[in-house]
């Protein structure tokens, strides 16, 4: 079923993971669909001669704080957050200048594998929770009736086979399912963080 017709025209790509990235991407890219990306993954994409839009480019502000801070701003957000079927938030997009996305394909710092190494230390730990990724695949997740999140490269496969077959449209109950693992994801990760930072303080998880 084709959730109000939403065609996927804008998809917006940070991974850490990027392990059959350049296939996916290269299929969205044959789909049309536009590809806005963080530095590292925009360069990987680039040189793998994709058309990529910078984040930087659709925000108006640059990466900051050894990029701490790159994804984490209205023009980010509102495009993953508008719902379709509210005029108002359609036209507060409009207003300020916001395009959608209809996809989004995120993973994270490995902070569970940066913990395991020998000798990490707090510091270390610390820089390897991931803000921005969760942050995007919770708002993408949250507005799945019109948004793929793609958040492992598991599902790149079946991902690119359904938009194929469904001539590039969004089927709300795929999104669902998608925005589950999410949900699950985020949860475990969190869980992870947690009990790390307990056992650090002495506290339990």
């Amino acid at each position: 079923m084709i959730a109000e017709s939403v065609q996927l025209k804008r998809a917006l790509i940070s991974t850490y993971d990027r392990g059959g990235l350049i296939e996916f991407a290269g299929a969205l890219q044959d789909l049309e669909v536009e590809l806005v990306s963080t530095g590292g993954t925009g360069r990987a994409m680039r040189e793998a001669g994709l058309s990529v839009t910078e984040v930087a480019q659709v925000t108006g502000f640059p990466e900051i704080m050894d990029s701490r801070v790159k994804t984490l701003h209205p023009k980010i957000h509102g495009g993953l957050l508008g719902v379709r079927a509210n005029e108002e938030h359609m036209a507060t997009l409009e207003q300020h200048g916001i395009a959608p996305f209809e996809l989004v394909c995120v993973n994270f710092y490995p902070f569970e594998s940066a913990i395991s190494k020998p000798g990490c230390s707090l510091a270390e730990a610390v820089e390897n929770i991931d803000i921005g990724g969760p942050a995007m695949l919770r708002s993408a997740a949250k507005n799945h009736r019109s948004i793929y999140v793609v958040s492992s490269p598991a599902q790149y496969p079946e991902t690119i086979e359904r938009l194929r077959a469904d001539g590039g449209h969004i089927d709300s109950n795929y999104g669902m399912r998608l925005a589950i693992e999410v949900y699950r994801m985020t949860s475990r990760y969190d869980g992870a963080i947690t009990a790390y930072l307990a056992a650090q303080a002495g506290l339990p998880s």
